[in-house]
């Protein structure tokens, strides 16, 4: 059975195929070719493909890889019915739930607000029900001291004496 496939050729880091019809149970860099019915360039995805010898060789039965079959249908080789067409590959992500983009949105705002909620709150004692609440003095509160407790107060009062 022969099978039409992409056999790479090009240097080290610019690949290019060409279109090898060979025996399907040989590796593609045998060298054992029976055909070769085009060329394909990834990089400027330009293919070049002998129409009627392509087709000749697909008549007779030779199976196209998924790959040439779009190579060939792009040329505008006319594919019998028993080839398979590739279908677009759909990416499935495993736990899709799990990705950052599928997380719900946290508003950093109520973190701020509950924040600025804590410090506007007035320091209140624990009461019981027969006690009035009794409401802590803030040192804003208290700023009334004794004048000999202060230093300019003092150093003015020995400068008099």
């Amino acid at each position: 059975m022969l099978a039409i496939r992409l056999q790479r050729v090009g240097r080290q880091g610019y690949a290019t195929y060409r279109l090898a019809v060979q025996e399907a149970n040989r590796h593609p860099s045998s060298g054992r070719v029976v055909a070769y019915v085009g060329s394909y360039n990834p990089h400027t995805k330009d293919a070049n493909v002998q129409v009627e010898l392509a087709q000749k060789y697909l008549d007779n039965g030779a199976q196209p890889t998924p790959r040439v079959v779009k190579l060939l249908a792009d040329a505008g080789v006319k594919l019998p019915n028993w080839v398979v067409k590739a279908t677009n590959k759909t990416k499935t992500t495993r736990n899709a739930e799990k990705l950052r983009k599928n997380q719900p949105k946290v508003e950093d705002a109520p973190v701020e607000e509950a924040s600025e909620a804590v410090v506007e709150a007035p320091e209140v004692e624990a009461v019981s029900e027969d006690e009035t609440p009794e409401v802590v003095e803030s040192p804003e509160e208290t700023s009334a001291t004794p004048a000999e407790d202060t230093p300019e107060l003092v150093e003015e009062a020995t400068d008099e004496a």
